[in-house]
């Protein structure tokens, strides 16, 4: 048996190739498809099956433009309810490629519609040795109950199916079985996912809070406890990926633009994503453009704080970040990217365009205007769990998830002197850019952030 995860970072998001005696089947694919291809290509293989464990919130899935260039066939749960030709499948279909049979357990709580996917290698054992969860199992936690509020399902409903499909099927598997699922740390479908990509579901029965002995009843309260609002694109993915998404090809490029054409499409209420980094970003950036870098969780953040309608213009340091970014847009379901700041920052310096900034200031720097200013504000824009584990002193807390929503509501004054910090001083930058265009005059972007601030001593508040 031939058997990849891939890992893509920006989205916690794992994918899956097996193969035998030629035959392969990818599970979970992301949008873009090429690497799924190429791989089967190099090991000999031709992709038969496109499996789906459900209908995939975080991500816009490649399934239909895999099956159009392959001939794959696309299975999904019968209760899926996808309106494009596919296998629907439902508790013990098997799918067989090569010497390796594919077993399908219907696992609902996450979504009613989640399965998971017994790998049994028949030349090792005909008994499975590993199991793809997608989001209902995952390393460290388990799936959140609440995202299918909409389809007459309840969070306490959801997580009763989680507990009977933990119970009574994944955890009756053998220990040494290999848990392989399909997000990890980071991702906004389980709360603690661990950094880890696999496990086994001896070593998750010992140490994943969510599997420790407890009633139904106890496991239904915990984990629809505290949970995050669920981002508004969930919905809008999980439904582009019920009815299949458009080839990545039929996106048509940004087009180039000179700085006067930028200028007037702002004035028509276009959205400025300047995806260059934190630093680039504060030193000098296009007023009222937001600020989310390409070099952390892009897609995560652009879905969570751009409305899928908004016309976008991108403001890159290159042309190849630009066709980047369009790209990791389109895997969350983004496809309204018109164009692009030709020549870059540059350019709109040259017009003699106003120009806005943010300074970057070292943790030391902000240890020294605490005890300078007393009229500074510190805005932490992390997870409330990471602001209560340890956070500067003072630090007014709003998650960046939320900050939009919140500006009018905040015990904070445009007018004062305002440092904003995250773990790292990624999200932070976001958060300096909306706070802009709610007229903060007086911000600081803490580069380091809080994990800095941590390391270097300095006083924590719990």
């Amino acid at each position: 048996m031939y058997f990849k995860q891939f890992y893509l970072g920006c989205l916690a998001h794992a994918s899956y190739l097996i193969g035998s005696d030629g035959e392969g089947v990818v599970v979970d694919p992301q949008r873009d498809i090429d690497q799924y291809i190429s791989e089967a290509d190099a090991q000999g293989l031709k992709i038969k099956h496109v499996i789906e464990t459900h209908l995939h919130a975080d991500f816009v899935s490649g399934h239909r433009e895999l099956a159009a260039r392959t001939g794959a066939e696309i299975v999904f749960s019968k209760k899926a309810g996808a309106t494009f030709p596919h296998r629907a499948v439902s508790e013990g279909d098997e799918i067989t490629i090569g010497k390796v049979l594919l077993r399908i357990m219907e696992t609902p709580g996450h979504t009613p519609e989640s399965i998971s996917v017994l790998v049994i290698d028949t030349e090792v054992s005909p008994q499975p040795q590993k199991v793809l969860t997608g989001d209902t199992l995952f390393i460290g936690d388990v799936g959140r109950p609440d995202l299918a509020g909409g389809k007459g399902y309840t969070p306490q409903m959801m997580a009763g199916m989680m507990y009977d499909s933990l119970h009574q099927k994944l955890l009756k598997l053998s220990d040494d079985v290999e848990v392989f699922p399909a997000h990890g740390a980071g991702s906004m479908c389980g709360r603690n996912i661990s950094k880890q990509t696999s496990s086994t579901i001896g070593e998750q029965r010992k140490f994943n809070y969510a599997l420790k002995p407890m009633s139904k009843e106890e496991f239904i309260l915990m984990i629809t406890s505290e949970l995050p609002a669920a981002p508004g694109y969930f919905s809008k993915d999980a439904e582009m990926n019920r009815q299949g998404a458009a080839r990545l090809d039929a996106l048509a490029k940004p087009a180039a633009l000179s700085p006067s054409e930028v200028a007037a499409l702002i004035s028509r209420g276009c959205v400025v994503l300047d995806v260059r980094s934190a630093a680039e970003f504060g030193a000098a950036h296009v007023p009222g453009s937001i600020n989310i870098g390409l070099g952390g969780q892009f897609a995560i953040w652009a879905a969570s704080l751009i409305s899928f309608q908004s016309p976008i213009v991108i403001v890159a340091d290159s042309e190849a970040k630009v066709d980047e970014a369009q790209m990791r847009l389109a895997r969350v379901g983004i496809e309204s990217a018109q164009g692009y700041l030709k020549g870059g920052l540059n350019a709109w310096r040259e017009a003699g365009l106003d120009m806005a900034a943010v300074p970057q200031i070292t943790v030391a720097e902000l240890n020294g205007l605490i005890a300078r200013h007393t009229d500074l504000q510190v805005l932490d824009v992390r997870r409330l769990p990471e602001y209560t584990s340890g956070h500067v002193p003072g630090a007014i807390a709003e998650p960046l998830s939320n900050l939009e929503e919140r500006v009018p509501v905040l015990v904070l004054e445009p007018s004062k002197l305002t440092a904003v910090i995250c773990a790292g001083g990624y999200r932070s930058s976001t958060a300096t850019s909306i706070l802009q265009q709610h007229g903060f005059a007086s911000l600081l972007n803490v580069a380091g952030g809080t994990s800095a601030w941590i390391d270097a001593g300095y006083p924590v508040e719990t």
